[in-house]
């Protein structure tokens, strides 16, 4: 189904993030995409999330398909130029795939390819537009549609550059923004207030914290704004950091879902916790 056809119906949409393997082996993966079939309206597949080599995004959104699950394909504009990616825009609707999330994508020195060259030919506002030409075969010899969504960071400085960004997004043809992810309730209230007026719908990105260990290495190498101490504290005294950290994160998200007012859903990332997937819907 279309997440625009979910959101006309004013649904709390949940959509959870599924990288595909670094390899060829997909049944351990596709057993968790089976397991949520019937609790998730989405399953993001990623595209080299941070530069890591892994299979292709568009092949695993196919088998994600097949388990029932409807994909949402990541495309990022690091690894092809726009040749390339109107060929894989392409393919995602001859296959039935009918949600994208498009971005610009990490550098490939933060990856583990540091030598592989970036392409960068167009950036996601381009993306978004482009596909948006796409959609409905405009100029192509198709008929496919899809519901284009995007990214953003809430916790870039200064906010009103990532705002005129997002308005940016949405006039290229996106309708929906998954964030990176919140640790704490009173961000995503500001977060609500900030974006007010940008006629998009927003899912709020949550992610497991399995260990005091994964708290340090994003605080230092991928968060622009610190995880709370409280929560570091609460997950460091825990005897099992791992379901410690799904519990914050499960708390959270009821937050979101039960007490917080223009917010369409939310986005789990669960970074090395995907077999914990079922557990966590199960206890919404």
């Amino acid at each position: 189904m279309y997440l625009s056809e979910l959101f006309d119906k004013n649904k709390f949409v949940v959509t959870v993030e599924l990288p595909p393997p670094k390899g060829t082996e997909v049944h351990k993966t596709l057993d968790i995409a089976k397991s949520l079939k019937g609790k998730v309206d989405g399953i993001n597949v990623t595209d080299n999330q941070r530069a890591i080599m892994r299979m292709s995004s568009l092949a695993f959104s196919h088998l994600i398909k097949d388990t029932g699950n409807e994909p949402i394909l990541q495309i990022c504009c690091r690894d092809r130029n726009r040749i390339a990616l109107k060929s894989d825009i392409l393919g995602a609707g001859a296959l039935g795939i009918k949600n994208l999330c498009l971005m610009t994508g990490d550098h490939t020195l933060v990856g583990d390819h540091p030598e592989a060259k970036p392409v960068f030919d167009i950036d996601s506002i381009e993306l978004i537009q482009m596909a948006q030409k796409m959609d409905g075969g405009k100029n192509i010899s198709s008929n496919f549609s899809f519901s284009i969504g995007g990214v953003t960071n809430p916790f870039s400085e200064p906010f009103d550059l990532q705002k005129i960004k997002l308005k940016k997004k949405v006039q290229a043809g996106a309708i929906f923004f998954q964030t990176q992810p919140f640790f704490d309730h009173e961000s995503i209230l500001k977060f609500i207030d900030d974006v007010k007026g940008i006629n998009a719908k927003f899912l709020i990105g949550v992610t497991p914290l399995k260990s005091i260990k994964m708290i340090d290495f994003m605080n230092k190498n991928i968060l622009t704004k610190p995880i709370p101490e409280s929560i570091a504290i609460r997950i460091e005294k825990s005897n099992n950091q791992a379901l410690e950290g799904i519990k914050v994160a499960v708390e959270l998200i009821k937050k979101v879902r039960d007490k917080t007012d223009n917010i369409n859903g939310i986005h789990i990332m669960p970074v090395g916790l995907e077999s914990h997937l079922p557990d966590i819907l199960n206890k919404l």
